[in-house]
């Protein structure tokens, strides 16, 4: 194969993946700020619900692209931002996933990787079950369906 041709299918290889990340940077986006108002809602962090989070954006076929140090940087700038704030920063993730809530398949996606992350911990409590309601709500999903 010519240097050319290996160039080309590099480059076509990495321009395909530009844009899935591209096309999904407002879902990695919005997984990882529900993530981030899920895991604050009971007063701390945990590491395990971090690690479930890149977890689940590792092993999903269109979020897989991202870099892990940015998912990370994303999650942390949501949280942060909270606990600067909890209400500033709780109403700018519920923007960025609400962004969503045309799309219920997608947005069902979402609360489903937020039930998992509030329930890392081994205990999903109602604080956290009070978060994934307000993510439900903003995407115009029934908490119930979730049984929430």
């Amino acid at each position: 194969m010519s240097s050319f041709q290996s160039w080309l299918n590099k480059t076509k290889t990495g321009l395909q993946d530009q844009v899935g990340r591209f096309k999904n940077k407002d879902l990695m986006e919005a997984i990882v700020a529900g993530c981030a108002v899920v895991s604050v809602a009971d007063g701390t962090i945990d590491s395990t619900e971090k690690q479930k989070m890149a977890g689940y954006i590792g092993r999903n076929e269109q979020l897989k692209v991202f870099n892990m140090s940015e998912v990370i940087e994303r999650f942390n700038h949501y949280a942060g931002n909270m606990e600067f704030d909890v209400m500033v920063g709780k109403q700018e993730s519920l923007r960025v996933i609400a962004k969503f809530k045309s799309k219920p398949e997608v947005g069902r996606v979402i609360v489903g990787v937020c039930c998992a992350i509030g329930a890392a911990d081994g205990d999903f409590d109602e604080q956290e079950k009070a978060a994934v309601r307000d993510i439900c709500n903003v995407l115009n999903l029934s908490p119930g369906e979730f049984g929430l």
